[in-house]
């Protein structure tokens, strides 16, 4: 049995993630928490996210978590979801401007509207840019489930491990050593959702 943190800081859907993590992964501990003694020490953690950037990034402050983001993430498989994602880039556009984690080294814009209803809502095919552990058993082009105003432009393109298209194309997963973040929500993309989790689980590095 492994152990899995989802952490909690009070900003994302955490339930739904719980929920379908539990679901692939029936015989580990799966556990809400912001407590960094405990998320320092299980096997695999997940970060999740909804809301506004910098009302997350207080959160993380005022939770103590942000050194134990930075340093968990070089140390175990970390997977970081919609907000989850954009937390690990430099710069947020939001509110004229807001820090991140620069985890990795990129910016979050917004979508322009031209024409295009925002937040980008609803089902959208991701083509996968490289070959990945999280990917398998995934079909290139298969519908994931998204909810979001803005998006992140990575500094380098090696850590680009998918794409989707909405007015623009646009990078929607991303990898470097133990870490996978996307864009997308899995715990909300049925099948091929839960096959990406069930993938972070088994991932062996």
């Amino acid at each position: 049995m492994q152990s899995i943190a989802i952490i909690d800081y009070g900003m994302g859907n955490v339930r739904s993630v719980q929920k379908a993590l539990e679901h692939v992964a029936p015989n580990d501990k799966v556990f809400l928490t912001d407590n960094a003694d405990l998320i320092t020490n299980v096997d695999r953690i997940v970060f999740p996210g909804q809301g506004a950037m910098g009302a997350c990034m207080k959160a993380l402050t005022q939770h103590g978590l942000v050194d134990v983001i930075k340093r968990c993430v070089d140390e175990k498989p970390f997977l970081g979801i919609c907000l989850g994602l954009q937390l690990l880039f430099d710069h947020s556009e939001e509110n004229n401007g807001i820090d991140g984690l620069s985890i990795i080294s990129g910016n979050v814009v917004k979508f322009a509207k031209n024409n295009l209803k925002v937040p980008h809502m609803g089902w959208n095919t991701v083509k996968q840019t490289i070959e990945h552990p999280l990917w398998h058993n995934i079909n290139n082009y298969a519908r994931f489930y998204s909810v979001h105003s803005y998006y992140i432009e990575a500094s380098h393109a090696d850590v680009i491990a998918g794409s989707t298209n909405y007015g623009i194309d646009f990078t929607c997963a991303i990898t470097q050593d133990k870490l996978f973040a996307v864009q997308f929500h899995p715990e909300k993309s049925q099948h091929d959702g839960l096959q990406l989790l069930s993938n972070f689980v088994s991932w062996q590095i």
